[in-house]
């Protein structure tokens, strides 16, 4: 059922008010819709954002322990590990203990979990063409580069 809110003209209609300049409701909604949209073309993996993070994040090489995903992906720790018990009982990851601190273990993707992520990361670059099909690659890189400076501002 479409609700008047789902129409363009409504959406804009009410952004056009004192909300359409809030730099954080705009913030949010981008993210909602940028969600939304690799969410549902991740679906076909089994996966969603989280779970995809995480996996591209032990596909990347860097070994990182759960409280580092936890502090990246600005997550309590509690959700990481249910995200991480996922992808390990489908193959994609294993926990190895840290060669820095055997206290803690590390996360490596298998053989599997690397295919898995390179088949889901076709989708998720489609989700994100998707995205910012309204943009030029000017405005992308410009995008980009303010987005990595409000999210990592001490690098």
């Amino acid at each position: 059922m479409t609700t008047d809110i789902d129409t363009p003209s409504r959406q804009q209609q009410l952004a056009a008010g004192s909300i359409g300049s809030d730099v954080s409701f705009l913030m949010a909604r981008a993210n909602a819709v940028s969600l939304s949209t690799a969410n549902t073309r991740l679906a076909g993996h089994g996966l969603r954002v989280r779970s995809y993070s995480v996996l591209a994040l032990a596909c990347d090489d860097g070994r990182p322990s759960q409280k580092e995903i936890a502090e990246l992906l600005r997550l309590d720790p509690s959700q990481v590990v249910s995200l991480i018990d996922d992808l390990q009982d489908r193959g994609y990851v294993e926990r190895v203990p840290d060669p820095r601190d055997r206290r803690s273990n590390v996360l490596t993707a298998t053989p599997k979990g690397r295919e898995a992520h390179a088949r889901a990361r076709v989708d998720a670059r489609r989700a994100e063409e998707d995205l910012l099909a309204p943009l030029t690659v000017a405005e992308r890189e410009t995008l980009s580069r303010v987005l990595r400076q409000l999210a990592f501002p001490s690098a």
